[in-house]
């Protein structure tokens, strides 16, 4: 048997560990399991907690079995971050940790008790009771197992919500909280989603889907009803802000449907029944019908470009430039190397905003071994990504933006490429007319 939400069929199990994707334990089948999220504005305050626990008593009036995922309210993380560097600005990741989890701990406990002021049975838990494994990278780490089983069983026996603490979990060995890096609420809800391989992880925020574009660019912009997982992973990789990279990731992994929604919609205009309520859903690709060639638009200011400067072309260059690079765990997007010319090369590379002087300063202090003549950079600069699975049958898609960007005077520093998308990085001063101009080539402003 299978179980149905937007009419899509799922298997069960109750045990999920995510080192190398497998599987484990089976459990029997119930009907109209979700995961609901909600992020930092959706419960900000008392007010909007009571309202998400109407969107939760919602759900579970219609039969469904219930796990929600909460982050912090809003604003909160950040001022526990800043208690810990006004306490010591190096400081142990461990503690850290400690800190800045209890903020979803406060949520989780709040809409306990608003959901069972409304007369709901639902209790809180935290990333270790349940519990979430993860690795012991403080601050950054990434889930490596869950274990539903004992949240499975209350559904069964209680028809409990689970009200659960996101963006946390446990290392086993040291028995310390661990933090899954900024957005990881999400990345709980999908993981915890595959765990109890609920229908369908709802991820509740202040927008109401996924757009074509950013619509304060773009008013044209279009929200999508369905996005392949594909499509979403690039999304947010280049600079889409709606779901973290790793909680998409996940759910392609996974098969894990993904419904981004509105939190702020009243919770009884929505009718838990109908086949799609407004918002967009994430999913294989084998369930959108037919792919336009060009989905939307992404683009990113927090982008820095270095430039490695006649270098000797060589075996073991660039691994002497990019090794450092990962060493100091700064991730480089777009990578572009320049013909030959008289035994020497050039590197062009992007890196954050936020790695650019570690960066800078790791490739000064590799001179020697690297062997360049200049290093040229600029923060001045922006990324602008097109993406869409319907480029892997369509030829001249990216032609056609260099002519409607040279047509702009919009120059083209970098360019990468991959199946599915081209990015183009360009000065930032241009980002905005860049975006406009794309979304209006490829259609988007009548999707």
């Amino acid at each position: 048997m299978y179980s149905r939400l937007f009419g899509a069929a799922l298997p069960f199990c109750a045990e999920l560990i995510f080192d190398n994707a497998h599987i484990i334990g089976t459990a029997p089948l119930i009907m109209g399991r979700l995961v609901m999220k909600f992020g930092g504005t959706s419960v900000a305050n008392i007010e909007r907690i009571k309202n998400v626990a109407l969107h939760v008593k919602r759900e579970v009036d219609a039969g469904h079995d219930v796990a929600v995922v909460v982050s912090a309210m809003s604003g909160k993380t950040n001022e526990l971050v800043g208690w810990a560097a006004e306490a010591s600005p190096l400081h142990d990741a461990r503690e850290y940790d400690a800190i800045v989890a209890s903020g979803e701990q406060v949520t989780s406990g709040l809409l306990a008790i608003a959901l069972q002021a409304l007369g709901i049975q639902a209790r809180s838990w935290q990333g270790w009771q349940i519990p979430i494994q993860t690795s012991d990278a403080h601050a950054s780490a990434r889930i490596t197992g869950i274990d539903g089983s004992e949240i499975i069983k209350r559904f069964k026996e209680r028809k409990e919500v689970a009200v659960i603490a996101g963006f946390q979990g446990i290392h086993e060995a040291t028995g310390r909280i661990a933090t899954l890096g900024r957005g990881g609420s999400d990345t709980s809800a999908v993981a915890i989603a595959a765990a109890i391989h609920a229908d369908r992880c709802d991820i509740y925020t202040d927008v109401d889907g996924v757009y074509t574009t950013d619509p304060r660019v773009v008013p044209k912009a279009k929200r999508l009803a369905k996005v392949a997982f594909e499509e979403m992973l690039e999304m947010a990789s280049q600079g889409a802000k709606v779901l973290q990279v790793r909680s998409v990731e996940l759910g392609m992994v996974h098969n894990v449907r993904i419904f981004v929604r509105s939190s702020f919609d009243k919770p009884e205009d929505i009718n838990p029944h109908a086949n799609q309520p407004p918002g967009t859903l994430i999913c294989s690709e084998e369930e959108i019908m037919e792919s336009q060639v060009v989905t939307g638009i992404a683009f990113s200011k927090d982008e820095a470009q270095i430039s490695v400067r006649q270098i000797e072309d060589k075996p073991g260059v660039a691994a002497a430039i990019f090794g450092p690079l990962s060493e100091g765990n700064i991730n480089v997007d777009m990578i572009v190397q320049n013909v030959s010319q008289d035994g020497t090369t050039d590197l062009t590379f992007t890196v954050p905003a936020s790695d650019y002087e570690r960066a800078k300063d790791i490739i000064v202090k590799s001179k020697a071994k690297i062997g360049y003549t200049r290093l040229d950079t600029a923060t001045d600069v922006a990324k602008v990504s097109v993406i869409g699975i319907g480029m892997r049958s369509h030829a001249g898609v990216a032609a056609q933006a260099f002519a409607a960007l040279a047509e702009r005077n919009v120059n083209i520093r970098a360019i990468t490429t991959s199946e599915i998308k081209f990015s183009l990085l360009i000065d930032a001063a241009y980002t905005e007319l860049a975006v406009r101009t794309l979304h209006t080539l490829y259609g988007l402003d009548q999707a």
